[in-house]
């Protein structure tokens, strides 16, 4: 059930982004060198770049080489987070996205934009997740904690430190869930 709902998905994304495409980071040379980049950067912190995260950038999503062998139900998940970013390239362009992205108004600490993005991407993720393996889920304090900590670590460059908001923001997801939204 899960293979046709992840294909689907593919399709509609397809559909909805002439150009779409799904890309190994290790077919890429940028992708190549941003892993390297990032973990000069991050202090080796985000050393799993290549390894462990899916990127979107413009119309073309990079994943991860053991891809194809993740359960359709991740897949299905990971694409309806990185959806919201085509979206967002969409809306903003390439070069507007990456500008707000990488630099408003920090690059780092304090990257609201980054964060804003994450945010709206991320609450797809949470109600995807919900979708596929319900709300009990999303209420574990380790997903919620594995979630924060993509913003407040070096993650993504530690692109929001206020764990608290952050923390709030999460549970907020989850209630408007719990309250059929």
């Amino acid at each position: 059930m899960w293979e046709a709902r992840y294909q689907a998905l593919v399709a509609e994304t397809s559909a909805e982004f002439p150009g779409f495409a799904v890309i190994r980071k290790s077919d890429s040379a940028l992708q190549r060198l941003i892993g390297q980049v990032l973990r000069v950067v991050t202090f080796g912190v985000q050393n799993a770049y290549l390894t462990h995260y899916t990127t979107t950038i413009g119309r073309h999503v990079y994943v991860v080489d053991d891809w194809d062998q993740w359960p359709a139900e991740q897949r299905y998940v990971t694409l309806r987070h990185e959806r919201v970013h085509l979206r967002q390239f969409a809306r903003y362009t390439l070069v507007g996205m990456a500008f707000l992205y990488l630099f408003v108004p920090l690059p780092a600490g304090l990257a609201w934009f980054r964060a804003h993005f994450e945010k709206e991407a991320y609450a797809e993720s949470i109600r995807a997740t919900a979708e596929v393996w319900g709300l009990a889920r999303v209420r574990q304090p380790e997903q919620r904690a594995q979630i924060v900590r993509q913003f407040t670590s070096g993650n993504y460059g530690w692109m929001w430190p206020f764990r608290a908001a952050m923390e709030r923001w999460y549970d907020a997801v989850v209630r408007s869930l719990e309250n059929g939204a």
